[in-house]
């Protein structure tokens, strides 16, 4: 039975989990603005967008939005580059709409080209790369910002070494609470929420906040186990309404005319819509109900967000796996959850900021812990072994790349891998060559060619056709083709040539008739011009 996706008929589900996402996309923003070089306030901003907007406007029930960790660099680069935080929210404010155009023009079908085995190993990726990079902030190691998922890290070192760095300074109050925090997490899932419908209701992660807030009020000050500001959200503190609305900024129209800008913008735009089909994807395969995402009207959405959140001072909105994966694993069953989850980050930094900068770090990193652990199932690795190595390739290739580069970079790599793969396939599968028997002296052949044959398919053609003894009988059968490219009619017609100059006959059988001998392939296959016209118009 399929869920009811109305706003209020799953509200149930939708505001604890909507808590649960709250707690994960808060440490998120505030790291991806840090490592993007931009204002803390501005991932807040992006956030809050990509909650209620674009949750708002997606089609999608479970996908959530918020600023993205696969934009960190290209925002660095380009506030740098262009001039200034106000050139660059006019390349978001343009990026925005190239998405909606994007949208428009149905560009949302790319997101369906990309093998199940890359996006199974897109989602194991960054699980593993969630866990190695919360572990350093569960043991209150803080140097590298939340967000940065990169290897190469904004603090000078790389998700490996960060962890030697990590065991010279843990900080024992940090420590503390994220076991404890993480030991509730596990109790919750594991037995409590088996219980009754109170632990349904009130997540765990909310009660590891609470209890992290509660730590630090009474033993924030203890020189063992205090924690220090700088292990703490950090979430900026306006002391009125109108330093609130200093925080907001607002783009340089007069910059629409330089081609930098432009350049930027169609980045975004690009790499923006890239990721958000690419997390589409991979959050409908999440999905318990198994509801398809309609990719256009995402993009549309995205891009209205994106376009808001440049004219407001917002970094760049993409869908997002770790907020998105967060929310299924929580029982989020509508958009509910998402548009909520940004009302309650705009709430939170309007009324009590104060409060938010009391939970510790570390806590929020068992929290994501948890959701690294369930998108990186070890048991996945032997199933997708299991399924044989066409399948395991791109998907181990994925995840390194991934873990090793960045997100993108990493997807890349397990395409180019899966792409290579299909290449080999097709190779192989091109046809069906047997011996039958021998008659008259000849050795009978059978070659039977593949529904589509292309170009890929040249050299395995060519080296059985090359392959047959002289004073042999070859039977081509074509009549499942429907597909023959121009390059294996040229190769047939050069090697009728070789075939009657080696004593080869050929029977060739299609449903338009039987043919021994054909005088002509590119005649018999109605293509124009002929063999020797193209051989002319190339010399």
């Amino acid at each position: 039975m399929s869920t009811n996706n109305s706003f209020f008929s799953n509200i149930k589900s939708d505001i604890p989990s909507s808590i649960v996402v709250f707690f994960v996309a808060l440490p998120l923003c505030l790291g991806i603005a840090l490592a993007s070089g931009a204002p803390l306030f501005s991932g807040l901003i992006a956030g809050i967008v990509g909650g209620i907007v674009v949750g708002g406007l997606s089609g999608s029930q479970i996908g959530v939005s918020g600023p993205a960790a696969g934009l960190a660099a290209i925002v660095l680069t380009a506030i740098t580059t262009l001039g200034g935080f106000e050139n660059f929210l006019l390349a978001v404010v343009l990026g925005g709409a190239i998405q909606i155009i994007f949208g428009i023009l149905k560009a949302g079908v790319i997101g369906y080209y990309f093998p199940s085995s890359v996006i199974k190993g897109m989602l194991t990726g960054i699980g593993i790369i969630i866990i190695l990079k919360q572990i350093p902030h569960f043991f209150g190691y803080d140097a590298d910002p939340e967000g940065d998922f990169a290897f190469s890290q904004v603090d000078g070192h790389n998700t490996f070494s960060e962890l030697g760095y990590m065991l010279e300074n843990i900080n024992m109050g940090s420590t503390l609470i994220a076991i404890v925090g993480l030991s509730i997490l596990l109790l919750w899932d594991k037995v409590l929420s088996k219980k009754g419908k109170i632990f349904k209701i009130i997540q765990g992660p909310l009660v590891a906040v609470l209890l992290g807030i509660l730590y630090y009020i009474f033993f924030g000050n203890s020189a063992d186990l205090g924690i220090s500001a700088e292990h703490l959200v950090q979430v900026p503190v306006p002391t009125d309404f109108n330093s609130f609305l200093g925080q907001f900024s607002l783009p340089n129209f007069a910059g629409i005319t330089k081609p930098a800008i432009w350049i930027t913008a169609f980045t975004i735009a690009l790499v923006a819509s890239l990721e958000t089909l690419l997390c589409v994807e991979a959050t409908d395969k999440l999905d318990p109900e198994k509801r398809v995402t309609p990719t256009n009207r995402e993009l549309l959405a995205q891009g209205t967000g994106n376009m808001l959140s440049g004219l407001i001072g917002g970094l760049p909105i993409t869908q997002v796996i770790v907020r998105s994966s967060a929310n299924i694993q929580s029982g989020g069953k509508t958009k509910a959850s998402a548009i909520i989850h940004g009302m309650l980050l705009l709430v939170s930094v309007v009324l009590i900021p104060g409060i938010l900068n009391m939970i510790p770090l570390s806590v929020l990193a068992a929290i994501l812990l948890i959701v690294g652990f369930k998108l990186a199932k070890p048991g996945l690795f032997k199933t997708m072994y299991k399924l044989g190595w066409k399948q395991f390739l791109p998907f181990i290739v994925t995840v390194l790349g991934i873990i090793f580069t960045d997100l993108l970079m990493g997807i890349g790599l397990g395409l180019l891998v899966g792409i290579v793969v299909i290449l080999m396939k097709s190779y192989q599968n091109s046809h069906f060559l047997n011996i039958q028997d021998k008659s008259n002296g000849k050795s009978k052949f059978k070659m039977t060619l593949a529904e589509e044959v292309t170009f890929f398919n040249k050299g395995a053609i060519l080296k059985e056709l090359d392959a047959l003894p002289e004073n042999s009988y070859l039977e081509l059968d074509v009549r499942q083709t429907r597909y023959l490219d121009f390059d294996i009619i040229e190769i047939l017609e050069i090697f009728s040539e070789k075939a009657a100059n080696r004593n080869i006959d050929i029977k060739l059988i299609s449903e338009r008739g039987i043919v021994e001998n054909p005088p002509s392939y590119i005649e018999f296959f109605n293509l124009r011009p002929k063999l020797e016209d193209v051989r002319k118009s190339n010399s």
